[in-house]
């Protein structure tokens, strides 16, 4: 009966140290396998010990300390965030006006939506450097968009000063992670929409835009039109000045050949004053009275003779007539 009781106890004592065995076991395997760990293509680790960080990049399997060291694995792909905006979980998107609306240099207010980019730059300082890395850098991000904005005319923020407003709110935010060092590093900051906060300002700020877009059109409509016009005003022009010219030397031509023939006329005056004068008086009565005959008669009224003013070329004597070629 005592060896049944002690052949009992030793079993009993096997199956213990086989329990006792196989709990250690697992304990050991438990403990071994929680020391690996898998670093993947799109993350990064950071291991601790007794609270100094280390950064493990390399990617694939990695053992650590179980119970000794700890591992937070970061993201390292490029996320973002909205302001001003939320995209809903049916693709919609709903306006968060806390964080949209903004005052201008001319004191009117702007609905304007951004979309910031970001990836983690530093794991350590990620995850040590504060205690919300995000939130400080939508801060940083809204207070940016802020002073930008308020530099611009509401007119430019709508129309042309939007690519300007988006440089200026990266360069910002670009300088103040730098200055405060987080861990993240600025991707983009794209501007979504800039419009204002109601209906019927955006429909005036529409009809404002039209107009400049069809005073544009009409300045263009006026250029060609003159592009067209100077070219034929600079041809008429031209035609008018050659005209001219041409009048001019036709004119000086004829005033040179009647003082030529002034000159001739005058030298043959001097040599024969008398004769000269009757010519000059005959082709003058010629012009003026083409059809005037002169009758000579005598005392008593007959006639002597008669005849019309060609007949004077020379055909007649000048004694006929009366006087002498020194007259």
């Amino acid at each position: 009966m005592e060896s049944e009781n002690r052949e009992g106890r030793g079993t009993f004592g096997k199956i213990i140290n086989l329990i006792c065995t196989i709990v250690v076991g697992i304990i050991v395997l438990s403990f071994v396998v929680s020391g690996f760990y898998t670093v993947n293509e799109a993350e990064s680790a950071v291991v601790t010990t007794f609270g100094a960080a280390k950064l493990v990049e390399e990617k694939g399997l990695h053992f650590k300390m179980p119970f000794v060291q700890k591992v937070t694995k970061v993201d390292t792909t490029v996320r973002g965030f909205e302001i001003g905006y939320i995209e809903n979980a049916d693709g919609t998107y709903s306006e968060v006006n806390s964080e949209s609306i903004m005052i201008t240099s001319d004191f009117n207010l702007l609905d304007v939506d951004f979309y910031i980019s970001y990836q983690v730059s530093d794991p350590i300082k990620y995850l040590y450097a504060s205690n919300n890395p995000e939130g400080i850098l939508k801060t940083m991000a809204m207070s940016s968009i802020r002073s930008v904005v308020s530099a611009y005319s509401v007119d430019s923020a709508i129309t042309t000063g939007k690519g300007g407003i988006q440089t200026s709110v990266k360069e910002m935010i670009i300088a103040d992670l730098a200055e405060n060092d987080i861990g993240i590093a600025l991707v983009d900051a794209a501007i979504q929409d800039v419009e204002p906060p109601t209906d019927s300002v955006n429909d005036a700020f529409k009809a404002v835009e039209t107009a400049k877009q069809g005073k544009e059109s009409a300045i263009n409509e006026a250029n060609a039109y003159r592009n067209q016009k100077i070219p034929e005003a600079e041809a008429n022009a031209d035609k008018i000045l050659q005209d001219a010219e041409a009048t001019k030397t036709a004119r000086i031509n004829e005033a040179n050949g009647q003082v030529a023939r002034f000159n001739a006329e005058y030298e043959e005056f001097k040599n024969y004053p008398l004769i000269t004068k009757q010519r000059m008086f005959y082709e003058t009565m010629q012009e003026v009275m083409p059809n005037l005959r002169i009758i000579i008669d005598d005392e008593n009224g007959e006639v002597l003779k008669h005849f019309s003013l060609d007949d004077l070329n020379g055909d007649v004597n000048p004694a006929v007539l009366g006087g002498d070629d020194n007259e």
